[in-house]
């Protein structure tokens, strides 16, 4: 093969995606290497089931977005159902519409198929014409729901896709209203517009007359059933119903509808079109598009479209694999639990509130509230509270009762809330449509509403001044706010004491004012203290504004080490009304700021852990209870850890490690640290080192202190299952059969035995899943059953079972290039003609002192002339200059993959020795039992086989080797 043969051939490896072929090197490389791209999911609740098996929640943690896998068992299947399943990934692989369920992938769990599809979280139309209860939608919500039924409808028609199985369960919708169609299993592609299906299909009250009488049936049959689902928006009742299908049918085809529309309460335009769209005769219907022309749509068709462009875009969604176009899942079982303590509770409360769909994704502390935000985007708000203090409406509950266990704030129900945050008395949230609600008492301005200051607002309000500036964020301080938008602009309100809403002055707002940012600084998040403010940039630098005592925002510059002046001082800032860099953290890249009411803790981009402020209760964790001037690095218990969350409170930290410890310090009074009392950690004890709380190790999602309050997530991994993507089409002929069968890009193959791996990888231990039925025989099991060796440990048996095995050819024979493509059709060249291109290197690195020969261009490219430079050779030709640059950098290129590959067979020797000495032990246990007269099964014989890269027997064999 000549050298430009070999450059097409690795450079092919970073062939774009359209083109069908691997996207990246590390792609390319990742069946070599055993590299794969994981998807790691964590089951949350059952949706629902359907006839072809069950729907569940899972929430995706590369992104942290929800997902639901449509799980089906393709074993109880006929032969046509397992068609229909098929058929709906081939559908939905190439649907795209704002309007439509999305589908990302799907994989194989032994005979399971699971369809990875997009989630809606408001539920289905059914469900909302349901909670209407009497209650009839006004006209302009129907047509907002008439509008995007119609564009997917219209899409699908567009496609050739007839769906067959319209009905309101099969309109989902999100929070805020947005319509997804889905279940196409039912669906059926046809040639033209003009092509006629005949099976009978669908649900029985959505059927046209033509289904009803056996009829050919086309586009205009979905038509039909567009209309059934509007006069159900219009009546909130089914179009026709009766006691038994017959019956119904019968209605159907005379067209006995239940009861007729009321045109006092909609517009002739909307109930002319439900009577055109349940016409008895097909082609009397119109068209999905002509719809979307009629007047009552095309008035407001580009409003409409808008709105739903908005909202599509304000939903976070699964990110597409870029890596793999088969990743691995990996499924995680997870026990998620909430705890609080402090104000008089010295041990960790468990909330047994937050449990699957319920469960927590984050969790704020306000003075004498907590709120909690679930993973379906609810919000949660209760009471603790101590010294007769009361409630000011902080909860949203509609009134000022003091709940002492979580409770959904009702007014909110329907929004996606995003995040939450808690001041002293109020609370503010942001939904995913990027709007922003407060609620709590307004006496210092902080609810950012019009009217009289010392209001009480009792129920979540919109803050209507943030409708045209979406928010991306909000923090609340004691009794001010500070949001970030998302064009990066920052807006401040409430007390300005101490030059906290950084405006340049120190007074008060009671509406939102935009502060001024720095000329070159863009910031990623805000957090406020107590009386003081942090902004962190996209750089990792800080700025502050607010009360400066005790150096709790870093703002006084202070000298570490020996002092040579013994009269110097420190030169202290009070306070500042401007945002102002942090210059004591400008030499680290911090990611995560958590101010405290006396102190503050930091975070960087290593993981470490940074401490500043006042030290009177050992908060900063250095050991001592001394005034620091300076910012601490924290080593001790976390000297080579990397700490993930960490938050403050009243005198005490509390931080997180990615190891899944928790740390707590400092003032340990009224049960700051979730410390008992008699154990030593009572009011009179501040540890002022780190001290590990929960004996058990746990992973922290979020985290949040305020006064003496805490409540943080805790997660704990249970079991954990890997399973395979499976994305080379499926068979829609044989099913599970061995044979093998073409398929189209379209179709899904169902590999026989497909690999589920089944073990544990998770954080909080090693439990084992019973793997007994998911392993697939290599060739080492083989030998073993061919030898009866019963000797090999359970341990190592299984790790072999579990080993990826490539065969690695003998080197001492050279290999062909159909050897070549057999061995690895994707990554590298065979390593001894690699060799030649290395000496090829050192030749052209050289070639001053070689001797020149001149020759034509043409004939540089092959592999005798590139091995004939490593000889002494080189050759000049008539544009010698870019041919030797051309050379050098495809050496270059050699070179690297060199490299890679001795890397790879270094480790993979080690890895062969480790194991060739577990079965050497493994022999000579079974010798020793032999002498002690027991008489174990055959062994595989393991001292007469050479080692040549991989696992031999011992005829000298190769059995294969993971590489």
């Amino acid at each position: 093969m000549s050298l430009e043969g070999y450059e097409r051939h690795l450079d092919s490896i970073s062939s774009d995606l359209s083109s069908g072929s691997v996207v990246s090197e590390r792609a390319a490389l990742a069946p070599f290497n055993g590299e794969e791209e994981k998807l790691h999911y964590i089951p949350i609740r059952i949706l629902g089931r359907g006839a072809f098996g069950e729907a569940t929640l899972y929430r995706r943690t590369e992104d942290n977005c929800l997902v639901v896998w449509k799980e089906v068992e393709l074993n109880s299947l006929s032969d046509k159902e397992r068609r229909d399943v098929m058929n709906e990934i081939s559908i939905l692989s190439i649907l795209e519409h704002k309007n439509i369920i999305a589908y990302f992938n799907h994989f194989m769990d032994k005979n399971t198929l699971l369809i990875e599809l997009e989630y809606c979280n408001g539920g289905n139309l059914y469900d909302k014409i349901v909670q209407q209860k009497g209650t009839l939608f006004s006209e302009e919500v129907v047509i907002w729901y008439l509008y995007q039924i119609t564009s997917a409808v219209a899409h699908i028609h567009k496609a050739g896709i007839l769906h067959r199985d319209i009905k309101t369960l099969n309109i989902f919708l999100t929070k805020t209203d947005l319509i997804k169609l889905g279940d196409y299993g039912l669906a059926k592609k046809l040639g033209s517009e003009f092509s006629m299906a005949e099976s009978c299909v669908g649900t029985p009250y959505y059927m046209s007359p033509e289904l009803c009488q056996g009829a050919k049936y086309n586009f205009k049959s979905d038509i039909w059933a567009m209309g059934c689902v509007l006069f159900e928006l219009l009546t909130l009742t089914r179009t026709f119903d009766a006691t038994n299908p017959l019956n119904l049918c019968v209605k159907i085809v005379q067209g006995n509808w239940t009861m007729e529309l009321n045109s006092d309460i909609y517009s002739s335009a909307i109930v002319k079109l439900v009577h055109e769209c349940l016409d008895q005769d097909p082609a009397k219907r119109p068209t999905a598009e002509q719809i979307l022309d009629q007047p009552l749509i095309s008035s407001c068709r580009q409003e409409l479209e808008e709105r739903v462009c908005l909202l599509n875009s304000a939903m976070k969604k699964p990110k597409l694999s870029t890596v793999s176009e088969s990743p691995v899942a990996v499924v995680t079982q997870r026990s998620r639990d909430v705890y609080y303590w402090g104000g008089g509770k010295f041990t960790p409360q468990k909330l047994d509130t937050f449990k699957a769909g319920s469960s927590a994704q984050y969790v704020c502390a306000g003075e004498n509230h907590f709120a909690v935000v679930s993973v379906e985007k609810e919000l949660y708000t209760w009471a603790n509270v101590q010294g007769g203090a009361k409630m000011v409406g902080q909860l949203g509950h509609g009134d000022q009762a003091s709940y002492r266990q979580p409770k959904k704030v009702e007014k909110l129900i329907g929004k996606a809330i995003r995040q939450v945050a808690c001041g002293a008395d109020f609370t503010a949230c942001v939904t995913d449509e990027d709007q922003m609600y407060m609620f709590g008492s307004d006496y210092y301005g902080c609810i950012g509403v019009e009217g009289e200051l010392g209001m009480e607002i009792l129920e979540p309000v919109l803050l209507e001044f943030f409708e045209e500036r979406p928010v991306r964020q909000v923090s609340c301080g004691d009794n001010h706010v500070v949001v970030l938008t998302q064009n990066g602009d920052i807006y401040s309100w409430g007390v300005g004491e101490y030059g906290r809403l950084g405006l340049e002055c120190e007074d008060d707002f009671n509406s939102p004012m935009q502060v001024e940012i720095p000329k070159g600084a863009t910031i990623s998040s805000v957090s406020c203290g107590s009386d003081g403010t942090f902004f962190l940039t996209e750089m990792g630098k800080v700025l502050a504004c607010g009360n400066n005592e005790f150096n709790k925002l870093g703002l006084t510059q202070g000298f570490s080490g020996i002092k040579n002046h013994p009269g110097e001082s420190y030169q202290g800032i009070p306070y500042i009304t401007t945002l102002t860099l942090v210059k004591q953290l400008s030499r680290f890249k911090i990611r995560t700021i958590a101010p405290g009411k006396t102190h503050t803790a930091a975070i960087d981009e290593r993981g470490r852990l940074i401490t500043f402020g006042c030290n009177k209760y050992g908060q900063l964790g250095v050991k001592d209870f001394k005034k620091h001037q300076c910012v601490q690095v924290l080593v001790g218990p976390f000297g080579g850890k990397i700490v993930t969350k960490v938050s403050c409170g009243d005198g005490f930290t509390i931080a997180a490690t990615e190891d899944n410890q928790i740390f707590a310090w400092g003032n340990a009074g009224n049960g700051r640290l979730g410390m008992p009392a008699d154990k030593g950690f009572g009011s009179e004890v501040c540890p002022a080192m780190p001290r590990p709380i929960f004996g058990s190790l746990h992973h922290v999602p979020d985290l949040s202190c305020r006064g003496w309050h805490t409540i943080i997530i805790m997660e704990k991994v249970l079991n954990s299952k890997t399973i395979r993507s499976n994305s080379s089409g499926l068979s829609t002929d044989r099913g599970l059969a061995h044979e093998e069968s073409p398929s189209t890009s379209m179709d899904l193959d169902i590999e026989p035995g497909a690999e589920t791996e089944c073990r544990d990888r998770g954080l909080g231990g090693t439990m084992e899943v019973n793997t007994e039925d998911c392993f697939l025989e290599t060739p080492m099991m083989s030998m073993a059953n061919q030898t009866g060796d019963s000797s090999c440990p359970l341990w190592l048996r299984k790790e072999l079972e579990d080993a990826e095995f490539i065969p690695i050819p003998d080197n001492s024979e050279p290999l062909t290039p159909d050897q070549l493509s057999s061995f690895s059709k994707s990554v590298t060249l065979p390593y001894e003609e690699l060799k030649e291109l290395k000496a090829a290197a050192a030749a052209v690195g050289s070639k001053k002192d070689l001797p020149t020969k001149r020759m034509s261009c043409d004939k540089v490219n092959g592999l005798e002339e590139t091995a004939g430079l490593a000889r002494g050779e080189s050759y000049g030709c008539c544009n010698s200059s870019s041919e030797l640059t051309q050379l050098r950098e495809t050496v270059a290129r050699q070179e690297m993959r060199i490299q890679m590959l001795e890397k790879q067979i270094s480790e993979q020797r080690l890895e062969n020795e480790r194991l060739w000495a577990a079965i050497n032990r493994s022999a000579l246990q079974g010798a020793v039992c032999d002498s002690n007269g027991n008489h174990p099964s055959a062994h595989t014989p393991v001292d007469g086989g050479r080692r040549r890269g991989g696992l031999t027997n011992h005829g000298g064999r190769s059995a294969g080797a993971s590489v």
